[in-house]
């Protein structure tokens, strides 16, 4: 027999299912469709959540996103990461239900079927990339050259819409074996699958269980997944960037510091730490809320930015830039739109927790704002501009 025909036999024996390898009633399209709708849910919220990461960072021409609700980032970004965690069960999972299919023979019947199996390839792909990456993003690990973000946020686009693409292909068979009456099955064919589907949906909660801690303060205690825990940092609070990190640790300590307000204004001022703590102080109790997930909250002391803005005579629909004096890196200023910078809770802290501000955390001056990104809140901030 030619090598070619005896590689086929092979193939479809594989096919057709071998005892002990394909033959598990767990290999079917009754497991495959449920793992597949709590994938859909769980790839849904993710998308979603992260698109309102993207936006609030980046947000498109003169759009503003709102001041409150207070922790609506917190929450938003907390279910995106550790959503995300609990889905790596989830995907697996469905992988390993489905991967007989890859030994069909022939590959593909079909240039429709071909474009098919070439979109779950697509859809299998991206989904390990984002999830592989986002893990290790979130752990500090970067093993890549290219931008996470831009990755990330392109690559959501591929999956959403190949994922998309894909129910609707398969919609009739989710139909079929999720909502329609189904045929009698032998009571360990039942319990096998009740038993596979609860353990994988077990590890996806156990990672939540061991993961929310980083963002919700009274389970921080079980964080034992969590790559960052939130109470542990200067002055209680977790830091990504430190001063020596950034390069500013003489420059913090330099006597003649000065913040200046520039650009669009009435009266340019230019005020040394002194002066600040001269100012009205206001105390809030705001979180940081880090993109990578976690979130601690703490109680910040300082100057109102809008008090500020109406010292230097700012329009109110003024957009603020405020600058640290970090010299490079992707976050050393950051836009402060009308709706944060008009809202009393903004401040340009000068304490948290009753103390001066850690080298670590900003010293001598931080931006701290509701409902907004960790990495755009500004430290060691040296100049806001007015446009």
């Amino acid at each position: 027999m030619a090598r070619g025909s005896v590689m086929r036999e092979r193939i479809e024996t594989l096919a057709r299912g071998v005892p002990g390898r394909f033959g598990s009633a767990l290999h079917s399209e009754r497991v495959a469709a449920r793992l597949g709708l709590w994938l859909g849910i769980s790839f849904t919220a993710a998308f979603v959540t992260g698109l309102f990461s993207h936006f609030t960072q980046h947000p498109p021409g003169r759009l503003a996103w709102p001041s409150r609700p207070v922790g609506l980032y917190r929450v938003t970004q907390g279910i995106h990461v550790i959503g995300g965690l609990a889905t790596i069960p989830l995907l697996f999972a469905k992988l390993w239900t489905v991967y007989p299919k890859l030994w069909q023979w022939p590959p593909f019947r079909s240039f429709s079927h071909a474009v098919e199996r070439a979109l779950v390839l697509v859809l299998v792909g991206a989904s390990l990339f984002q999830l592989i990456t986002g893990l290790l993003n979130v752990s500090y690990v970067y093993l890549w050259p290219f931008s996470f973000p831009a990755a990330h946020y392109w690559t959501a686009y591929l999956l959403y819409g190949a994922l998309v693409i894909h129910v609707v292909n398969e919609w009739a068979k989710v139909r079929r074996w999720l909502w329609t009456r189904e045929e009698v099955e032998p009571r360990e064919t039942v319990t096998a699958r009740r038993r596979f589907l609860g353990t994988v949906a077990a590890a996806s909660g156990l990672t939540v269980l061991f993961t929310v801690g980083e963002t919700y303060a009274p389970l921080s205690g079980l964080a034992l997944l969590a790559p960052r825990d939130p109470r542990v940092g200067p002055q209680g609070l977790p830091v990504n960037r430190s001063a020596a990190a950034a390069g500013v640790t003489a420059m913090i300590h330099d006597p003649g510091y000065r913040l200046t307000v520039t650009g669009a204004v009435g009266t340019p001022l230019s005020l040394t730490y002194a002066d600040l703590l001269r100012l009205p102080q206001h105390t809030v109790r705001l979180p940081i809320a880090c993109v990578e997930g976690w979130s601690a909250e703490a109680e910040w002391s300082g100057v109102r930015l809008r008090d500020l803005a109406a010292m230097a005579g700012v329009a109110p629909d003024a957009v603020l830039t405020v600058e640290s004096l970090e010299r490079g890196g992707g976050y050393r200023s950051s836009e402060v739109r009308a709706p944060h910078w008009g809202d009393p809770l903004t401040l340009l802290a000068l304490r948290v927790g009753g103390e001066p501000l850690a080298p670590d955390h900003g010293f001598p001056v931080r931006l701290i704002a509701p409902n907004r990104p960790g990495a755009l809140q500004t430290k060691w901030v040296s100049k806001v501009v007015a446009a």
